[in-house]
């Protein structure tokens, strides 16, 4: 007879499992349904709404993952690297396989769920405009946009290049981290070293 303990493991690695294949399937077409991701995991309809009892609250927790990955990336080069720049083609560069991951969270966040994405992106957006102004207070980022704005340009360009390398090959890490830096005015010539 299984133990609570073994039955809690149990569906949490169900969990583990619908997200992981819901990010794949709305990866393949953000509007994919419930019954979709359902049958792609291998389980019934009705053990994915026993989780997520709709759709959104399965895109909130999809978020909330990749908001939880996304800071820990960025925290940690934080504390490892001083120069604006260098941190943030550090992050990128990190940050390029979680982007890759959570790619459709973009298409997702134009859509019916913007709001709620946005919303629960919050603090790492905040994470990414201080970072962005001690570049700019520092004078390695361009001052054309105010710090927070000019972060999230930078940044969208990294999930924008993710969306459409869906081989993540073609493109990947390096065009993301130089076509964010040169967003944030940083000259190519220091973009591609930072990329290297």
């Amino acid at each position: 007879m299984p133990t609570e303990s073994s039955r809690a493991r149990s569906m949490n690695e169900t969990r583990d499992r619908i997200l992981d294949v819901a990010l794949a399937v709305l990866g393949d077409n953000p509007e994919a349904g419930m019954g979709d991701i359902a049958s792609a995991a291998g389980v019934v309809r009705r053990t994915v709404y026993g989780h997520f009892p709709s759709r959104l609250d399965l895109v909130r927790t999809l978020t909330e993952r990749a908001v939880t990955e996304m800071t820990a990336v960025l925290t940690e080069v934080n504390a490892s690297v001083a120069e604006a720049d260098a941190a943030w083609a550090a992050f990128i560069a990190r940050l390029w396989p979680v982007a890759h991951r959570y790619r459709v969270l973009l298409a997702l966040r134009r859509g019916e769920y913007g709001e709620t994405i946005h919303g629960l992106l919050g603090p790492l957006d905040e994470l990414l405009a201080d970072l962005v102004q001690r570049g700019q207070d520092s004078g390695v980022f361009a001052q054309h946009l105010p710090a927070g704005m000019a972060s999230q340009v930078a940044y969208g360009v990294v999930f924008a290049i993710a969306d459409s390398d869906l081989s993540n090959q073609a493109l990947g890490s390096r065009a993301a981290t130089i076509t964010s830096l040169l967003m944030l005015g940083v000259p190519e010539a220091r973009a591609a070293a930072l990329a290297g």
